[in-house]
């Protein structure tokens, strides 16, 4: 394992010493020397690029899109997503920790960030290359059948499960996609035993799903409710900390004998280690409001997501009990990248 990835247990504390050294410095400069204060206070002086490290389409896309056109609109700056799929994000996430230019951010996901330095015996980038800016918005995985599997909700489908050990299956998009995950994290939660079987894809998989290939699966929510709308999967449970609007007599997980249990694919900002603490400081601040601006929820909301917005050392500590819980859930279950 490349273990300077995976030390985030600093971040938390690197981020507040940053905005106490920025507000500081701040004074400072703005006492002495003026010129400078005005320089920092510019930012951006360009274009801003956002990048994603994944294909166009889904919850990533709608995420960064709709924080990338409301600080557009308050930055005074173009900020633009750039798509960078491949390698399980880990080539976007290495152009990343390279930019030099103080105007390339990233959108940190929870495969990149808490599941990739522990499924990878090397990376091609580290933590430390980075800074967080603020967690953006948390999508719940949805946990659903195919029809034909006689369970109405998460307890009977426990019980069938322990029924026939090892004869039910699920799909999902890929080793350590975040369904594969989200599974993993039932399945050692309620003690049962599922074949895995791994896509290439989120839509193939439920391509087999919906045909009856595989049992069941946990898919975000933006993806799936659809297919559950038209009756051709049946959602058991959300992993959700609430019941969704979109699917109100769904109960969640942890109200079916799981308290505390929360499954969500989550997606923040990261800047490059070497953007100025005061940038970050300006951006971080910015984020936060853009995500809970009225247009930016209205597309969340649409999308299952829930808007969260958070401070640097918010995001950090969040980024490192993320780490230390799926760091469980990879061991019990041994998933290795594809």
């Amino acid at each position: 394992m490349h273990t300077s990835a995976a030390n985030p247990s600093a971040l938390a504390t690197v981020a507040t010493r940053r905005q106490l050294l920025s507000a500081g410095g701040a004074l400072a400069l703005s006492g002495l020397l003026p010129g400078a204060a005005s320089a920092q206070a510019a930012w951006p002086s360009k274009s801003v690029r956002f990048i994603v490290p994944f294909a166009p389409g889904g919850s990533s896309e709608i995420v960064a899109r709709s924080t990338a056109v409301e600080l557009s609109k308050t930055l005074g700056q173009s900020v633009f997503v750039d798509n960078k799929p491949g390698a399980a994000g880990n080539i976007a996430m290495s152009e990343a920790a390279r930019a030099e230019d103080q105007h390339t951010l990233i959108l940190g996901h929870i495969g990149t960030l808490a599941v990739n330095p522990y499924i990878f015996d090397k990376l091609p980038w580290a933590l430390k290359d980075f800074q967080p800016v603020s967690l953006l918005a948390k999508v719940p995985s949805l946990y659903v059948v195919h029809p034909d599997v006689p369970a109405k909700n998460l307890r009977e489908f426990i019980a069938y499960a322990k029924s026939k050990p090892g004869r039910l299956s699920y799909g999902s998009a890929g080793n350590g996609s975040a369904g594969h995950l989200a599974f993993e994290y039932l399945k050692m939660s309620s003690n049962v035993f599922m074949l895995h079987v791994p896509y290439r894809g989120t839509g193939p998989m439920l391509t087999d799903l919906m045909s009856g290939r595989v049992d069941a699966s946990a898919i975000g929510a933006a993806a799936i409710i659809p297919f559950i709308k038209s009756g051709k999967v049946r959602c058991i449970a959300t992993g959700s900390a609430q019941r969704l609007p979109q699917l109100p007599d769904v109960p969640t997980v942890a109200e079916q004998g799981f308290p505390g249990f929360e499954m969500t694919q989550w997606y923040g900002m990261l800047a490059p280690a070497n953007v100025s603490p005061a940038h970050i400081e300006k951006l971080s601040a910015e984020t936060m409001k853009a995500v809970k601006a009225p247009d930016a929820m209205r597309r969340l909301t649409g999308d299952a997501a829930e808007a969260v917005g958070s401070t640097p050392a918010q995001f950090a500590q969040f980024i490192a009990a993320e780490q230390d819980r799926w760091k469980k859930v990879i061991a019990r279950a041994q998933i290795k990248p594809d």
